[in-house]
């Protein structure tokens, strides 16, 4: 066989499903080899969508995504899409092709060092020099991804390359176990925490793989402690639960950072300082014990005094039998906290008004959305509302970034999200810029047949970018800009598009998308006037509930 068809059934040995991306001519040699393969080509309208569809899959499956593009221009559009996996901890292969390496007529024609442009944002990339290394490569790529930390990985594949003959097998495919920690490390811990008065646990990114979520759960039951989440952490336990004290959408001043505040130890689970962070360690009295797979990188925000380093679930499982049942409730605090919480967060009615406000926003779709669905957000200022307001009821049950914290995401990662669960409702909540960034791939949703519903929010601007411009005391400049008619947008595509007018239809209009098959675009305007009536200045002048 050929190079070409041995990297494709080195993918198919590794159990890849589909590759997402744009073909150019250098890879024509691997299109063909995938034509007659088990591997389904998801062609996209842009290599950044695709690269996002792809570390989607990996943060979704724990295997890695797999996503394909030329050389020159199609290699740079991937740039984004693998800082995203980066940063996210998301496995992801990142394939390119080139110009012939042996003997080339074009010059330098599109030719950029795209392994050097990889090297800083990748776990590794390799330029394959030769189609009997193809099978070593590809199963040392995937090893690479999945482990600790995961992150993306980069393949390029020279036309030369693949067109050369060899007679090599792929490589058989091993697992890898993450060491566990050691019992002394566990002992030393348990003793601290069983000297708290208000222990808090905090569960954050790593702690949001499918095989933790188990192991966090039980802890929470055995030792009755409280806990909250980051953003990339939402939903690894419910946040409906009785010891729930929500979400850190904010790194100070919340609601929340009363009880964090109040807490004299916090165990952090999974913790990057790559994710904005959650609280500032500024204080003398709280010990802050660091559990993960890997050690912490010492910020002057974030310096934990004690660490466990493992596999988290076994750390977790190994934690809870060293301390006794329900005894780390606390002094009575947090459930006072967790009531406020409740009361200014969850149950608050703000006023009926049109445009929506955030809160009134997440709360109708929170109150529409099934238990089991998919929250897919893009970045802007309405991410830091879900992520406080709206209650994740399971793991990835919110998806959002936190870490690159990308424009243009949501869409794509909506798509992956619906590909691999065709049964649950998937919505992707964008605001008209970060939409305007990859909203060709509604073309892509289309084809696909996929049952998919974008709630767009118009404020004809960069909200965000805004409310810090306003925060500074700047005068507004610079920030505003015009959009088409999403209503016939959606529809030049096949996509069926609605305009939210008036207060009290939204519910209407989102229940009925949520039933009714295709793709469906919803737009709403949104006024982001609570950005400073409410994370302003009604936190700033809140004060904090005292037992």
């Amino acid at each position: 066989m050929n190079g070409a068809e041995l990297m494709v059934h080195c993918l198919e040995n590794e159990g890849v499903e589909y590759i997402f991306g744009i073909p150019g001519e250098e890879n024509l040699a691997l299109l063909e080899a995938m034509r007659t393969s088990s591997i389904k080509l998801i062609l996209t309208r842009h290599e950044q969508a695709a690269g996002f569809m792809a570390a989607t899959y990996g943060r979704l499956t724990g295997r890695p995504g797999v996503c394909l593009a030329t050389l020159g221009p199609g290699a740079t559009n991937f740039v984004t899409s693998v800082s995203y996996a980066l940063l996210g901890g998301m496995p992801s292969l990142f394939i390119t092709g080139q110009k012939p390496i042996k003997k080339s007529k074009q010059g330098r024609f599109q030719i950029i060092d795209v392994v050097g442009m990889m090297e800083p944002i990748t776990k590794m990339t390799k330029q394959i020099v030769g189609a009997d290394s193809i099978s070593a490569l590809v199963r040392e790529a995937f090893r690479t991804a999945i482990q600790e930390k995961p992150g993306p990985v980069h393949l390029e594949l020279p036309e030369d390359i693949a067109a050369e003959e060899t007679d090599t097998a792929p490589f058989p495919v091993t697992s890898i176990q993450p060491p566990l920690a050691p019992g002394s490390a566990l002992e030393e811990v348990a003793a601290i925490i069983a000297q708290a008065k208000n222990p808090l646990l905090l569960i954050a990114a790593a702690a949001n793989r499918r095989q933790t979520c188990g192991a966090l759960g039980n802890f929470i039951e055995h030792t009755g402690i409280y806990f909250f989440s980051t953003q990339m952490g939402k939903g690894v336990v419910s946040e409906y639960h009785q010891h729930s004290l929500g979400t850190a959408a904010l790194s100070d001043f919340d609601y929340l950072h009363c009880a964090i505040d109040k807490a004299d130890v916090i165990i952090n689970v999974g913790h990057d300082v790559v994710e904005k962070p959650p609280f500032f360690m500024n204080r003398d009295g709280v010990k802050v014990i660091h559990i993960n797979y890997f050690s912490a990188a010492f910020d002057e925000v974030y310096f934990p005094q004690h660490e466990i380093i493992g596999d988290i679930s076994d750390s977790m499982n190994r934690l809870a039998t060293l301390i006794k049942p329900d005894s780390l409730g606390g002094d009575g605090y947090f459930r006072i906290q967790r009531q406020g919480i409740e009361n200014n967060l969850y149950h608050r009615k703000p006023p009926r008004a049109f445009p929506y406000t955030p809160q009134q926003l997440t709360g109708v779709v929170r109150d529409v959305m099934p238990e089991d669905s998919t929250l897919c957000l893009d970045n802007g200022m309405y991410k830091i509302w879900f992520a406080r307001n709206y209650r994740a009821t399971s793991s990835h049950s919110v998806l959002l970034d936190n870490a690159l914290a990308t424009m243009g995401a949501g869409l794509p990662v909506a798509i992956a999200a619906k590909m691999l669960f065709p049964r649950k409702k998937v919505v992707a909540i964008c605001g008209d810029g970060g939409f305007m960034m990859n909203s060709q791939e509604l073309e892509t949703a289309i084809r696909l047949k996929l049952d998919l519903t974008i709630l767009l929010l118009r404020d004809d601007g960069l909200g965000m970018i805004k409310w810090k411009q306003a925060g500074m005391g700047l005068p507004d400049f610079g920030l505003n800009f015009g959009n088409p008619d999403f209503v016939k947008y959606a529809e030049s595509y096949g996509a069926d598009g609605y305009r939210v007018a008036e207060q009290g239809k939204l519910s209407v209009v989102l229940e009925h998308c949520l039933q009714t098959p295709g793709v469906h675009l919803i737009e709403l305007p949104v006024d982001y006037a609570e950005n400073e009536s409410v994370l302003i200045r009604e936190l700033k002048g809140k004060t904090c509930l005292i037992r």
